[in-house]
C-alpha cells in the first residue's frame, strides 16, 4: 500500500510543481512495449518562466523523464527504467524520420531516477559520477546514456533542493515536510500540502499498516493538520450561516481529536486513560505548538509526554 500510495503522490506532486514550466504527461505509454513512464516532461519553448524550484527547475530545462521511488530501486529496476528511456528515444527517432526531420542529440530526453538513497556499490556498478556544476547527490552515468541517479538523502539541505527532498524518506523527508510547512504561504505550496495530506489519508485508511506506514503517517501529520486548519479557516471566511459554521467547527474538532488519538496510538501502542487525558490539551495548543509537538512525538517517551500535560 505504501508503494502504491507513494507512486500516486509522487506523480501528483511533481505534476503540480512542473506544470508552470511546460507540458507534463503522467503515465505515458511507451508504444514499442506495454510499459509506462511515470512522468514525461517537455519544457515550454514559447515563453520564459521564472521559477523558484531550484534543482528541480534545473533538471527540467530539457525534455526529461522522472522515475521516483519510495524505496531504493535495485539494479534490475534501474536497467528497466533505462530500457524505457531507450524505447522512447527510438519512438521519437521514428517520428522525426516520418516527418523528414533530423533529431538533434540534445532533443533526446534525459532520465532522472529519484531514489531516497543509493549505495556506493550500486553507483560504482553503473559508473555513476558527480559533476562539478551539479549538486552533491546527483550522479550521472556516461553522457550517451542520458541518465542520472539522484540520491535524495545526499542533496544539500537548502531551499534549492527542498522540493526534491520531500520525495525522500525517514529524517530527510521529515525535515523537508517541516520546511515546506513554514514556506507554504503561496497557493502552489498550499496545494502541495493538500497533496501530502491526501497521501497521508490514503495510507491511514489501509487496514494493513506496518511500521513504515506508521512512521510515514507521523511524518506527514503536520502537513495534514496544517492543511485541515487552512480548510477550516477558508470555511469560516466564506460567510457561511452561523449554524453551518458551528457544525463545521464541531466536525473539524472531532476530526482533530481522532487524528491526535491515532498518532498517540501509533506511537505508544495503546491509548489508555492517562494518554486519553492529554488529547484535549494537545488540541488546545496553537497550530505551531501542536505541529511541533506531533512532529517530534517519536522522540518523546510516554513519561515525557505526560509530564508536559500534568493532570490537575
Amino acid at each position: 500500500m505504501t508503494r502504491e500510495a507513494h507512486d500516486q503522490f509522487a506523480k501528483e506532486y511533481l505534476e503540480e510543481l512542473l506544470k508552470p514550466l511546460g507540458q507534463v504527461d503522467i503515465g505515458k505509454d511507451v508504444k514499442s512495449e506495454v510499459r509506462e513512464i511515470d512522468i514525461w516532461f517537455v519544457p515550454n519553448q514559447s515563453k520564459s518562466v521564472t521559477s523558484d524550484l531550484g534543482l528541480l527547475a534545473k533538471m527540467a530545462v530539457t525534455s526529461c523523464l522522472f522515475e521516483p521511488f519510495r524505496n531504493p530501486p535495485n539494479e534490475m529496476t534501474i536497467r528497466s527504467c533505462m530500457s524505457k528511456l531507450s524505447s522512447l528515444h527510438e519512438e521519437l527517432f521514428r517520428q522525426a524520420k516520418r516527418e523528414n526531420r533530423r533529431l538533434m542529440e540534445t532533443e533526446f530526453p534525459v532520465l532522472w531516477i529519484l531514489t531516497p538513497t543509493c549505495s556506493k556499490n550500486k553507483l560504482d556498478g553503473f559508473r555513476a559520477t558527480l559533476e562539478d556544476d551539479w549538486e552533491t547527490g546527483v550522479y550521472f552515468l556516461g553522457e550517451s546514456h542520458k541518465t542520472a541517479i539522484v540520491a535524495i538523502n545526499q542533496l544539500p539541505k537548502n531551499q534549492d533542493t527542498l522540493w526534491l527532498r520531500v520525495l525522500g524518506n525517514g529524517e530527510t523527508q521529515k525535515q523537508a515536510v517541516q520546511e515546506l510547512i513554514t514556506v507554504s504561504t503561496e497557493n502552489q505550496c498550499n496545494y502541495l500540502l493538500e497533496i501530502l495530506a491526501s497521501w497521508r489519508k490514503n495510507i491511514e485508511i489501509n487496514t494493513n499498516i506496518n511500521d513504515e506506514d506508521r512512521e510515514l503517517i507521523m511524518t506527514l501529520s503536520p502537513a495534514y493538520l496544517k492543511q485541515r486548519e487552512e480548510w477550516r479557516q477558508e470555511g469560516l471566511q466564506t460567510g457561511l450561516q452561523t449554524g453551518l459554521q458551528t457544525g463545521l467547527q464541531t466536525g473539524r474538532q472531532e476530526e482533530l481529536r481522532l487524528i491526535v488519538g491515532s498518532l498517540l496510538t501509533a506511537r505508544f501502542g495503546n491509548l489508555d486513560e492517562k494518554l486519553s487525558a492529554v488529547v484535549t490539551p494537545i488540541m488546545e495548543l496553537s497550530l505551531t505548538e501542536r505541529t511541533d509537538l506531533l512532529l517530534n512525538l517519536s522522540q518523546l517517551s510516554r513519561e515525557e509526554l505526560l509530564a508536559k500535560f500534568p493532570i490537575k
